[in-house]
C-alpha cells in the first residue's frame, strides 16, 4: 500500500497495509481532526488535481505554494547559495514539474524543517534529490511518521548548515524543538530570518504572534516567549518570511521587538 497523507495536516505516514486508523499530528491539541472525520490521500492522487507554484521572491529566494490549497496551507522556500541550494520547509506535493524546475534552479544540497506541521513528505523530497539530508531538530523526533535514513536529528542551540551562511536557530515554543532559518547574507546583506509559525508574522505585516496551537487559539506562555527572545537575540535580520502568506519585507528586528514587548506587557 502507498504511503498515505493526512488531508488535514498534510504529514505523510510510513507505507502500511492498512490506512492508519487516525492521525497522530492532528490528534495533538496544536492542530485538530477534520470535522468530517479522519481522511487521507496519497502523492499519487494529490498529483491529479494540485500542482506547485514557485515564485521568485527577491535574488535566490523562491518560494513554493501548492494550488488549490492543501492540508495548513504550507509554504516552503529555496535559498541558493554558492555551496548549494536549501529547501526550507516543506509542501506536501511533489510532482515532475517541481523537480525539473527545480533542478533548474540547482536542486538542493539541503533540506531543514521548522516543525512537525511541515514535516509533510520530506522523505521524498530527499529522494527526489540524490538522498540529500533531511536536518530536523532531536526535540521533535516522536513525531517523525515516516523514519528514514536521509533524517538527521541535530541538537543544541544552533545548527550551521552548508557554508555556515545559513544557520539552524532551536526557539522551541509552538515545539519543543521549533526552529528558524537565519541567512545573514539575505535582504542586500540586512539579513533574513525564515521562521515558519515559531514566530508568526501578522497580517499587518508590522508585527508577529506566538502561538501554542493556532487553530485552537492557545496562547504561547511568558517563558517560551522569552526562550524565543533569547534564541534570535543576537541576531541581526531586516526581513522575516514566515510560515504562510505574509512576511515582513523591512524592518522586521523591530517588529519582532515590539510585539515582544507587547505580549510581554500582556503578562504583567
Amino acid at each position: 500500500m502507498m504511503p498515505c497523507i493526512c488531508t488535514t495536516c498534510g504529514v505523510q505516514y510510513a507505507a502500511q497495509t492498512q490506512k492508519p486508523e487516525y492521525c497522530t499530528v492532528c490528534c495533538d491539541d496544536r492542530q485538530y481532526v477534520n470535522w468530517q472525520g479522519q481522511t487521507w490521500t496519497t502523492l499519487a492522487q494529490m498529483q491529479q488535481y494540485y500542482r506547485n507554484n514557485i515564485q521568485e521572491v527577491e535574488p535566490n529566494v523562491y518560494q513554493i505554494q501548492t494550488t488549490p490549497r492543501f492540508a495548513i496551507g504550507q509554504k516552503a522556500h529555496l535559498i541558493q547559495t554558492a555551496a548549494g541550494n536549501v529547501l526550507w520547509d516543506c509542501v506536501t506535493l511533489l510532482d515532475q514539474e517541481t523537480i525539473e524546475k527545480i533542478n533548474q534552479l540547482g536542486g538542493i544540497a539541503a533540506i531543514a524543517i521548522s516543525h512537525p506541521h511541515y514535516f509533510a513528505t520530506m522523505v521524498n523530497w530527499s529522494q527526489a534529490f540524490g538522498g540529500v539530508p533531511v536536518y530536523l531538530h532531536a526535540l521533535d523526533k516522536e513525531w517523525v511518521m515516516q523514519p528514514d535514513s536521509s533524517l538527521h536529528f541535530w541538537e543544541g542551540a544552533r545548527k550551521p548548515l552548508l557554508d555556515y551562511n545559513l544557520q539552524l536557530i532551536k526557539c522551541g515554543g509552538h515545539f519543543p524543538g521549533a526552529s528558524v532559518l537565519y541567512w545573514p547574507n539575505g535582504a542586500d546583506g540586512k539579513g533574513v530570518l525564515f521562521s515558519g509559525d515559531t514566530i508568526q508574522v501578522a497580517m499587518d505585516r508590522q508585527s508577529v504572534s506566538f502561538m501554542y496551537s493556532y487553530p485552537n487559539l492557545i496562547p504561547l506562555n511568558k517563558p517560551s516567549i522569552l526562550g524565543i527572545q533569547e534564541a534570535v537575540a543576537k541576531v541581526s535580520f531586516d526581513r522575516i518570511y514566515g510560515a504562510f502568506e505574509a512576511h515582513i519585507p523591512e524592518n522586521a528586528r523591530q517588529a519582532l521587538d515590539k510585539s515582544i514587548t507587547r505580549y510581554l506587557h500582556i503578562y504583567e
